[in-house]
């Protein structure tokens, strides 16, 4: 399926003519069009049948529900810390956040951590709050559940913290919704200012010899905007449809899971073995992490992004618009929700504040 690919400065565009360029240069990582087809179909079907839409994000418990502006700093916090939650411990150690008596792992401890501060009174999405607090104070805020590993790459995550917090304070009178507002209602231009606001975001890497963008918690950040604004007022993006999917570790592995992702035998098994020795041996004596900026990390991450776009371009080419975010958001939820069907796809393992 020839997809042209026009360059543009911004960095959406970036990382789509990334994600072609990694798709046309990859030794291990394919894009199968037959399966592109079928995969395109499935979701499709799935995603009509449930009538999945932007309000779906909302319905998920610990996202906010009211659009405001509160609830665009409580997604940017989010979305500055949304990064590798996986875990080498066993179920029963693993980093765990209770709220309201369920219990939450993964993604959602995040939320749960945050909506659990607020409700006791820490001001935990205001950027002068988070600037300046102490390593004590944001330790407890994103305290894990009695007998619980402490929270994955907790010091990076506090010093994400100061370095937003301190941007936003200094420049942008400590509220990320002023920056939203210079974004001229362009997402394309929102995830060019955040990459230049705040290095953390900045989700970039060498393959072959080129520099390649993936900007994924950037992109996300919009998305997610979009999603609880309903598309309207603050989260009116007039070229909402050039954002691409979230290249992370759980979305390639529904790809896999729907035949528009493949590994060579070489790169499956190493991440299986990766998987192996991860609950054998821990995180830090396991040989089989993947290094941010290794070339399979690349690969996985560049051709997800590509495997969703042309699943969209299928999508339009029988009639349907759906853009790469409910695409992504649509196959991130299944993974959660199938993880035991999905268990003998691996995922690659990688520490990083990308994803």
């Amino acid at each position: 399926m020839p997809i042209a690919i026009r360059h543009f400065e911004n960095a959406v565009s970036r990382v789509l003519s990334s994600a072609h360029f990694i798709n046309t240069h990859s030794q291990d990582v394919f894009v199968p069009q037959d399966g592109v087809k079928k995969a395109a179909s499935q979701i499709l079907r799935r995603m009509q049948s449930l009538g999945y839409s932007t309000a779906d994000w909302k319905k998920h418990t610990l996202t906010p529900s009211i659009a405001d502006t509160h609830a665009v700093e409580w997604i940017f916090l989010v979305d500055a810390l949304n990064f590798s939650f996986w875990s080498d411990q066993p179920p029963s150690r693993q980093y765990s956040v209770t709220l309201d008596g369920k219990t939450y792992r993964g993604y959602w401890t995040l939320c749960a951590a945050v909506n659990r501060a607020l409700a006791e009174g820490i001001p935990i999405t205001d950027a002068r709050y988070y600037a300046v607090a102490s390593d004590e104070e944001l330790a407890r805020v994103f305290r894990g559940d009695e007998g619980t590993e402490p929270m994955p790459m907790l010091r990076e995550r506090i010093m994400v913290l100061r370095e937003v917090g301190g941007v936003l304070v200094e420049k942008h009178g400590g509220r990320f919704a002023n920056l939203l507002a210079r974004c001229g209602g362009s997402a394309s231009g929102l995830v060019d200012l955040v990459a230049a606001e705040f290095a953390c975001f900045r989700d970039e890497h060498e393959f072959q010899g080129r520099p390649v963008a993936m900007f994924k918690r950037a992109q996300i950040l919009v998305a997610d905007i979009w999603a609880c604004f309903e598309g309207k007022g603050l989260g009116r993006f007039e070229d909402i449809d050039s954002v691409t999917m979230f290249a992370d570790y759980r979305v390639p592995q529904a790809l896999c899971h729907f035949g528009a992702l493949e590994y060579s035998p070489r790169l499956w098994e190493h991440l299986c073995e990766s998987e192996k020795s991860l609950k054998q041996l821990g995180e830090a004596k396991s040989p089989g992490l993947l290094p941010s900026g290794h070339p399979w990390e690349v690969e996985i991450r560049g051709n997800s992004i590509w495997a969703v776009e042309c699943i969209k371009r299928c999508m339009e080419e029988e009639g349907t618009h759906v853009n790469a975010i409910l695409i992504d958001f649509y196959l991130w939820d299944y993974s959660k929700e199938h993880s035991e069907e999905m268990k003998e796809i691996p995922i690659h393992l990688t520490r990083s504040i990308n994803y």
